[in-house]
């Protein structure tokens, strides 16, 4: 029972926040299905119908960031309390501007926009409170059954939403989605979170902000995984951007053979990760996994098009769903593999704008072009385009991240002893050690600091130069310098055993008779342009630090 893969149920604040997350998520399913036909009933456009999936994915792009930053320096408790109350508004404004007879597209899009901006900031929170709900041991259960909870509201809502329409109607599921969000926003409010010691000063929102994009700028793993993720959300937009176009207008499916249509891809997505995902990692590269499985997803396009038996365009949905599932969680692995923990709230949301920005230039291309070519050509033309960006996938493979190891380690190999601790708010702070190299290996060398500089700018310096020195043969002194004493603990802390590998590299060119000695100073540039301090009062006595 110990190792049983529901063993993290018998958590209670766990298993009721569970609960309610399933029942919430089998409602925005069922949800998101009548938003769909209401607006095909409203009008039938397809722009707007392929609008739909852009605009809900608009807001990951605008705020998954903040978002991400945000959730590391609130209570998150508290924000994803908020945030559901106003997922519950969003769904009942929808509501009641059907029951006025108010309702028209534009006004369906504007509420599926609210209804993304209450998803955006609960997105890299949820996640993120998981290690606080459960223990070391229930963890892996939990991270399984949060991934069920998605295949079992994607199988069940759309079908519960395509049964429900004819009985009652778009506006009384909209009804049903507020009240669900409703419930899980209690179930929230009763979690009673441990209050963890902190270490280290928090960042602040901007620093926290600044962290990611910085890591994401010096980070060319990280970028090669981005771009892989981007051009596949380009590309696999046109899904859900055209499905409910073939399926209303050119097959004519009823309320309930679009939710049929919508749950056969959550059905694919369930048997690709139970039976297929685990078979093809153990038999693939991950390259070779997702490009196969988008060359499933090209054939999906082809089928899209041709295919216009409704059963059999159903079973088509279940494929997309099963192309879909085995190249996004490879990626998806990828993104964890490439990221480190410490920053891993921040960079899912940097991913979150790159696939959900593409999904949103996606869906307005794909709706466009189906506007003035069709849906047919167009899903001739994305499958041509997607089998042509394959080719991408070989200068920019993602099997280098099965080899890396980012667990965190300490910094260690510098002594260094400071006359006076700074405060967690002073700085700058310069670090700078002077290293003697063999002159017959100077070109490794200096290639080898090009990547010991992107180890100390992604992980919190905003300075790092190499000197030359003109007094010393073959000497060289390298400078580093970061915005305050506690970025300094923090850049410590943040090493990893990849980035202790790289760091070491550059420690043994050093062929001095002396050992590297770390030195550290303090700007005290402020002070020079302070008012004039009492004569006598020196800086030590100011407790100013001075180099070690």
């Amino acid at each position: 029972m110990e190792n049983s893969p529901l063993i993290a149920l018998r958590n209670g604040a766990f298993r009721q926040l569970w609960l309610a997350s399933v029942l919430s998520g089998i409602c925005v399913a069922a949800h998101d299905c009548a938003a769909v036909w209401a607006m095909y009933k409203l009008n039938s456009s397809p722009l707007l119908l392929a609008l739909m999936s852009a605009v809900a994915s608009l807001p990951f792009f605008l705020f998954i960031m903040p978002a991400g930053a945000l959730a590391d320096i609130v209570d998150r408790r508290k924000l994803l309390w908020v945030m559901n109350l106003w997922l519950a508004i969003a769904a009942a404004a929808l509501a009641a501007l059907g029951w006025l007879r108010l309702l028209n597209p534009y006004l369906v899009l504007l509420c599926v926009f609210l209804l993304g901006v209450g998803f955006a900031f609960t997105a890299p929170t949820w996640p993120a409170i998981l290690p606080e709900v459960v223990s070391k041991e229930e963890m892996p259960s939990a991270t399984m059954l949060s991934g069920l909870q998605l295949n079992i509201a994607a199988v069940v809502g759309p079908t519960l939403g395509g049964l429900l329409l004819p009985l009652i109607g778009a506006r009384w599921i909209f009804c049903l989605n507020s009240a669900c969000f409703l419930i899980v926003a209690l179930a929230v409010l009763q979690w009673k979170p441990a209050v963890l010691p902190v270490k280290l000063p928090m960042e602040s929102f901007l620093e926290s902000l600044l962290t990611a994009i910085r890591y994401v700028r010096h980070s060319p793993g990280v970028q090669v995984v981005l771009v892989r993720n981007a051009i596949f959300a380009f590309f696999i937009s046109l899904i859900p951007a055209l499905i409910p176009v073939i399926g209303l207008k050119e097959i004519d499916l009823n309320a309930l053979g679009c939710g049929l249509m919508f749950s056969a891809i959550g059905v694919g997505s369930v048997i690709a990760a139970i039976l297929l995902l685990g078979w093809m990692q153990a038999r693939f590269s991950p390259n070779i996994l997702t490009i196969s499985a988008n060359l499933v997803l090209g054939l999906v396009f082809v089928l899209m098009a041709v295919v216009r038996n409704q059963m059999l365009f159903i079973l088509v949905a279940g494929l997309a769903g099963i192309g879909w599932t085995l190249s996004a969680s490879e990626l998806w692995v990828a993104g964890q593999r490439a990221m480190p923990n410490w920053a891993r709230a921040r960079m899912n949301a940097t991913f979150f704008v790159a696939t959900q920005g593409a999904m949103v230039l996606g869906g307005i291309f794909w709706g466009t072009m189906t506007t003035i070519y069709g849906p047919n050509r167009t899903l001739i033309g994305g499958a041509i385009f997607l089998f042509v960006s394959l080719i991408a996938a070989i200068p920019l493979s993602i099997n280098f991240t099965k080899t890396l190891d980012l667990s965190v380690v300490p910094v260690t190999g510098f002594s260094h002893k400071l006359f006076t601790i700074p405060k967690a708010d002073d700085g700058p702070v310069v670090i700078h050690y002077d290293i003697e190299v063999d002159h017959t290996r100077t070109r490794e060398f200096l290639e080898g600091m090009k990547h010991a500089r992107m180890v100390y700018l992604r992980n919190g310096a905003f300075i790092w130069r190499l000197h030359e020195d003109l007094g010393r043969a073959n000497t060289y002194r390298i400078e580093i310098m970061v915005p305050s004493w506690s970025q300094y603990l923090l850049q410590v802390e943040r090493l990893t055993k990849a980035e202790k590998i790289i760091l070491d590299r550059a420690r043994n060119f050093h062929v001095g008779t002396n050992s590297l000695t770390e030195q550290m100073f303090l700007c005290v540039d402020k002070e020079l342009h302070s008012k004039q301090k009492p004569e006598g009062k020196s800086e030590v006595a100011s407790g100013n630090p001075r180099r070690s």
